[in-house]
């Protein structure tokens, strides 16, 4: 029988901690899904969010340091994954136990990461496109002035954000990192795969139906795929060949 786990979850650009909660009620008893909620959304909306990646890292990162469950993984979305994975680079600095995995999903290897675009995306007819070519927006924030007014503000802040990240090198992490991709998506393989070069232990990168947010268009089989990785990242699973993205 597998010890608990708790799945340690972050939030794409204009999103909330939310986003994960759905989770607890279709991953199995074994893990708690624990939502990371990020400053000036949901119930921090009365903080001041951050604009600085190195900055918002350091901040989770002392907010994390005493309350770390005793076994658990990271889980990160698009913006959410570069979070992830410079926060296990933070407790990593500060001696801390890491995650039993990083699992990443819909973003590209930091060392892979095209900063410069998110300073192209600016005003509010280019975030509405950015959120409709994405997918993952409700129609209804659309329809609602008020929400999709705090939704783009939100998102041009998460942008900034990530347009502040700037790659360094650093030590590889010494836990599996599996990745998680859409076929539709535009984030190519290749910026998939280099997540490789971030860990020395087993790599894994699985691909699903759909586009930015196949893990909603494909979310059982995702559910499932994931649910196999925290279990084999538990167990210990040899390094495994990613499988190429079919060509449409």
């Amino acid at each position: 029988m597998l010890k608990p786990l708790t799945l340690l979850c972050l939030p794409c650009a204009g999103a909330s901690g939310t986003m994960y909660l759905r989770w607890r009620r279709l991953l199995p008893s074994w893990i708690t899904v624990q939502p990371i909620e990020l400053p000036g959304r949901g119930s921090r909306t009365d903080e001041l969010p951050q604009e600085s990646y190195l900055a918002q890292i350091e901040c989770l990162g002392d907010e994390l340091v005493s309350i770390l469950p005793e076994q658990y993984a990271f889980f990160g979305h698009s913006m959410g994954a570069l979070l992830a994975y410079g926060i296990t680079h933070n407790l990593s600095a500060r001696k801390l136990p890491l995650p039993t995995a990083l699992v990443v999903s819909g973003c590209a290897a930091p060392n892979r990461q095209d900063s410069e675009r998110y300073s192209k995306i600016q005003g509010e007819a280019a975030l509405i496109a950015e959120l409709r070519k994405q997918g993952g927006t409700p129609e209804e924030v659309f329809d609602h002035s008020e929400l999709l007014t705090m939704t783009l503000d939100l998102l041009a802040i998460d942008y900034r954000l990530c347009g502040s990240f700037q790659h360094v090198e650093l030590s590889p992490l010494p836990i599996p990192i599996h990745v998680f991709g859409g076929r539709a998506d535009e984030i190519e393989a290749a910026k998939l795969n280099d997540w490789r070069l971030a860990g020395t232990q087993a790599f894994t990168l699985d691909w699903f139906e759909g586009g930015h947010f196949f893990l909603r268009q494909s979310e059982e089989v995702f559910l499932l795929t994931l649910v196999k990785r925290l279990t084999e990242s538990l167990i210990g699973v040899p390094h495994e060949v990613p499988e190429a993205p079919a060509i449409a």
